[in-house]
């Protein structure tokens, strides 16, 4: 409403926090949109109300696409000729599911809306968790070897999933190895990464795409309640059948 400008400048290492004055913003000549590459003239200073560092930026000019984004949609045009996101592939989602595998952070939010989204829709299951790195360098290799495993571990539906962050943070569900591993399972996978406007080629390739890991354990598992009152409906019309019968 003031007409300032509060953005975050970021790569794949580190990140800052910039203000732009309205005074400098109204002479701007770009909009500003996610995953632009842009050069800014700015002064460093401490943000004292916040304890922080941060860029008071005067100027910005565009410098074409940022990288990451283009390394994405360079890996994704790749991935789709080779038919990794052809929905004829998708493998469809059993009824009742009986044993979940769970690929995720060993703690955090995540993992804990997992296990009681199923254990409140479906607690007949049972569900084993296999804690993996979902952040960092090392994380797809993780990630990879988890779904291996998993995969091994005769489940029903395998969920992958984690919580929401800036591209950087989830950048491993956009690596070339996941994806193809992702690929390769021979269960049922069902990709629950970041909050609703997160999107990795992860998701593209799982069989459904979830958007948040609580959205994925709803999708992966029937509700038990729904089943309760289906068996009461059934009860009640065979009862009906038999007395008419009689």
């Amino acid at each position: 409403r003031s007409g300032h400008w509060y953005f975050t400048l970021k790569d794949t290492r580190a990140k800052i926090s910039c203000v732009m004055f309205s005074s400098h913003a109204r002479r701007c000549h770009i909009l500003l949109k996610e995953g632009m590459k842009v050069i800014v003239t700015a002064s460093v200073s401490m943000y004292e109300a916040g304890g922080s560092v941060q860029l008071y930026v005067t100027a910005v000019r565009s410098d074409g696409l940022g990288d990451l984004f283009l390394q994405l949609e360079e890996v994704k045009k790749k991935l789709a000729a080779q038919g990794l996101f052809d929905p004829q592939k998708k493998k469809p989602l059993p009824s009742y599911p009986m044993s979940i595998g769970v690929i995720t952070a060993k703690t955090g939010a995540a993992v804990q809306d997992i296990l009681t989204t199923i254990s409140r829709r479906w607690p007949l299951a049972e569900v084993v968790v296999y804690p993996s790195l979902v952040q960092g360098i090392q994380a797809s290799e993780a990630i990879v070897d988890n779904l291996r495993k998993a995969d091994q571990g005769g489940h029903d539906v395998v969920l992958l999933a984690r919580g929401g962050g800036p591209i950087e943070d989830l950048w491993c569900f956009n690596e070339e190895a996941v994806a193809r591993a992702v690929f390769a399972m021979q269960t049922v996978i069902v990709s629950g990464v970041g909050h609703e406007t997160d999107t990795t080629i992860a998701d593209f390739v799982a069989d459904l795409r979830a958007p948040t890991p609580s959205a994925g354990a709803e999708l992966a598992v029937y509700d038990y309640s729904l089943m309760q009152t289906q068996l009461d409906e059934l009860a009640l019309r065979y009862t009906r059948r038999m007395k008419q019968q009689i």
